[in-house]
């Protein structure tokens, strides 16, 4: 449970709920827990797991009652295990002290969804399998007249009893348990179907002449009436099991497929890790590792977990966390990702975190958190299932005594009650949404796109316009001093440098990182001095305390020396990024950096711009420098000097006009701006608090990925509204059918069965999508310098 915000502190509970069926259970189990004042629920059919959002003064006992009230098994999922304080370390390797237990490194990893009911999926293979084989000779017989022998009646009421009693027992069981809780779902609609067949064959045999030993009936798809002897509709009572069971059987390996990504990211996790100490190496689980200590990865081997290398160089294989099929070459000081593999050299590397902490479990959690909301289209269809399967019942009763009171045979108004029954299925209504969610959320993180959920893609479906930051996000934020220019008399060149490069340590910006870089190669005197009352602020620069004196690094303003503002002119004519270094008051120097553009800069606003999404440039850097950037690009709208508040209001502006903006940014600049759009976009290379405030984080950092998500986003939800037309439609036709007599009781087994296959399949197809193939010769980017 997470502490949630508001006025009144609130929680999140994850609940584990066995036996619902379809989407009229969904509704049920949502409205009992929304009974309970201050909770809010949403219940995933696919995933069988149910997120409450409740007062910190409501017990997980409360919701658990509750659940059991509406007649289903709530089992809770605990939370993750909180990791123990890093331990103190002297060195990369150093030795593990005494420290409280670990929580274990895929703590925040969710368990497959198939695992606690593996037993239970045993069964149920083994109940289809008996099933099948006593309804085989039952419908042979009677759908093949010439095959019907003397008594042969008799043999198929022998097959069919077990069937009826033991292979339905489940959906017995659970309308029953539904009647109590005065309930009805799909199960209840399937346990009467087959009752009522089953009964009607009964009477069919001990009284209406159906029993006679040389009986013959003879097969039609169409149900048949008025003839002398009343005909047993024993297929029918061992059909609707048969069917439904190899529905559900098929469905669930299907479900399990769209939940194949999570999955594998979850297995991304090691079990073991080699930790290095005092020169030995030993063996340890996962669960003991603890940030500080240092590990061995050999070739072939899995990170353990994320870290920095201490010694060693490789190549490594992050195509399963980020999606990028280039391995990355790595060394000491670079940083590396759990789950990646080693495809060269030994490395050891430093632990910096562990558990739930590290990027494969965000991941992770980030598409366990996408695949528990649902789309506005999934909440109608909810909505609709909830008075569904009441509904059904009346149309069945009302049906039967239109027929019986028309003066029909009873023979065929009972077929058209029970065919009524069978086919009316709300299932599909219920895994429309979440099957195509959960096929398309996986997918996405194999591209290395994470989305938050489902309104998240909505949002992005209707995207018309995005607003680009352009260092970290268009360029490669790995920014470079070209040249440095000095004030005639000042403090000097080699010293404003060193004092800028202090101030600049405690920096997240890229500039600030070059900077610091820089100062760190020119120095003479070994290790840059510290830096105190460190202060950043957002869109214009970093100021400090360095040996005494005040030292600022900021965006250059008006009323420069002579020397320093032609520096300047030359360094926006060449759209090089300009910061000024002043100290106790004094400008000082000059500093020009250069960036580059990402290689797939260019194609990436040239897709969105055939997409029908309308590129717009905001940053923070000089006017000269942003028009040499989007001139490149081709981008026409370009806002230069624009503050966090800026570009807030930027974003604002774009939405009052009637605009769907998107956002994409990689820094704390772009948080507010992030968090204001209809949709946030964060590079996965930048800082946390961009990453928060997003919607959508591109893992692999490739600009290009934003076309690829809008793509998926809109292939997702005409997936999602196809399954919604086809699991409404369908009833609209079978209905009928079957309420004027046209659509026979195994038919409508088979087609109810059908309808939830086949919208699991659609939803399937989303596994395999393709992003946009790269058009060989397109332009990858230049220098913007």
């Amino acid at each position: 449970m997470t502490a949630g915000g508001g006025t009144v502190a609130r929680v999140t509970t994850d609940l584990v709920v066995r036996g619902m069926t379809c989407a009229a259970c969904v509704n049920r189990v949502e409205k009992r827990l929304s009974r309970i004042d201050g909770v809010t629920a949403s219940v995933n059919l696919a995933t069988g797991r149910a997120r409450v959002h409740h007062p910190v003064d409501v017990t997980a006992e409360a919701l658990l009652a509750a659940v059991e009230k509406a007649g289903y098994e709530p089992e809770l999922v605990p939370p993750p295990v909180p990791r123990a304080a890093p331990r103190a370390t002297t060195g990369p390797a150093a030795s593990a002290g005494p420290a409280g237990p670990a929580a274990p490194a895929h703590a925040d990893t969710p368990e497959d969804p198939a695992g606690p009911t593996r037993e239970e999926a045993r069964k149920d293979r083994e109940r289809l399998l008996i099933t099948a084989l006593l309804c085989l000779p039952v419908l042979v017989l009677s759908m093949v007249p010439a095959l019907q022998f003397r008594n042969w009646q008799w043999l198929c009421l022998v097959l069919a009893a077990p069937v009826v009693v033991w292979s339905a027992w489940p959906f017995h069981l659970r309308a029953a348990r539904g009647l109590r809780h005065s309930a009805a779902t799909m199960d209840t609609l399937v346990s009467l179907g087959v009752i009522a067949s089953f009964a009607w064959s009964l009477y069919a045999l001990f009284l209406g002449g159906a029993g006679d030993p040389g009986m013959r009936m003879p097969f039609s798809l169409l149900p048949s009436a008025g003839t002398e002897v009343a005909h047993v509709y024993l297929e029918a009572a061992v059909a609707v099991p048969l069917f439904v069971l190899t529905g559900r059987h098929l469905e669930a390996r299907a479900r399990r497929g769209t939940g194949a990504a999570l999955r594998s990211l979850a297995g991304l996790a090691a079990k073991d890790v080699t930790v290095r100490e005092d020169g030995r190496e030993r063996l340890l689980p996962i669960e003991e590792l603890v940030p500080g200590q240092g590990f061995v990865v050999r070739p072939g081997e899995r990170v353990a977990t994320d870290g920095v290398v201490v010694s060693g160089s490789s190549a490594l294989d992050l195509s399963l966390i980020t999606g990028e099929s280039d391995p990355v070459e790595v060394g000491p000081g670079r940083a590396v990702v759990g789950g990646a593999v080693n495809m060269g050299g030994l490395l050891l590397v430093q632990a910096t975190a562990v558990g739930a902490d590290t990027r494969l479990a965000r991941i992770t959690h980030l598409v366990t958190e996408a695949q528990a909301g649902k789309a506005r289209a999934q909440r109608l269809a909810d909505r609709v299932a909830g008075v569904f399967v009441p509904a059904v019942l009346s149309l069945a009763v009302t049906v039967l005594g239109f027929w019986l009171g028309a003066g029909a045979d009873p023979q065929a108004a009972v077929t058209a009650a029970v065919a009524i029954l069978v086919v009316a299925c709300p299932c599909a209504l219920g895994l429309a949404t979440p099957t195509a969610l959960m096929a398309a959320t996986g997918r996405g993180a194999r591209l290395g796109i994470l989305v938050k959920g489902p309104q998240s893609l909505e949002a992005l479906r209707h995207v018309d316009v995005i607003v680009l930051d352009k260092t970290g996000t268009l360029t490669t934020g790995h920014m470079s001093v070209v040249r440095v220019t000095e004030t005639a008399g000042g403090i000097g060149r080699d010293t404003a440098v060193r004092l800028a490069g202090a101030v600049e340590q405690g920096s997240e910006h890229p500039l600030g990182r070059a900077v610091a870089s820089y100062a760190q190669r020119a120095a003479a005197r070994g290790p840059l001095p510290g830096v105190a009352g460190f202060l950043a602020v957002p869109g214009s620069g970093v100021t400090g305390i360095v040996e005494g004196r005040r030292v600022e690094v900021r965006t250059p303003g008006e009323g420069l020396p002579a020397s320093l503002a032609q520096a300047l002119a030359e360094a926006e004519a060449a759209a090089l990024t300009p910061v000024l270094v002043r100290v106790d008051g004094f400008d000082e120097a000059l500093i020009a950096l250069g960036d580059v553009l990402r290689p797939g800069s260019y194609r990436a606003v040239d897709r969105l711009r055939r997409l029908g999404v309308e590129p717009v440039l905001a940053t923070g850097d000089r006017e000269a420098t942003a028009r040499a950037v989007a001139r490149e690009l081709g981008i026409t709208e370009v806002h230069a000097r624009c503050s966090p508040e800026g570009k807030a209001a930027l974003v604002r502006e774009l939405r009052g006009g009637g605009r769907r903006v998107a956002v994409i940014g990689d820094g704390v600049n772009d948080a507010a701006a992030l968090a204001e759009a209809d949709l946030g976009i964060a590079m996965g290379s930048g800082t946390d608090v961009a990453i928060g405030a997003a919607d959508v984080t591109l893992v692999r950092g490739d600009i290009e990925a934003v076309a690829d998500a809008v793509r998926l986003a809109r292939r997702t939800l005409a997936t999602i509204r196809l399954n919604l037309v086809w699991a409404f439609g369908y009833n609209a036709v079978t209905v009928p059918l079957a309420a004027v007599g046209l659509l026979g009781p195994m038919l409508a087994a088979a087609a109810m069965s059908a309808s939830s296959v086949l919208v699991v399949a659609n939803s399937l197809r989303l596994r395999t999508w393709q992003p946009a193939p790269r058009r060989p010769g397109s332009p990858v980017g230049k220098a913007s310098r």
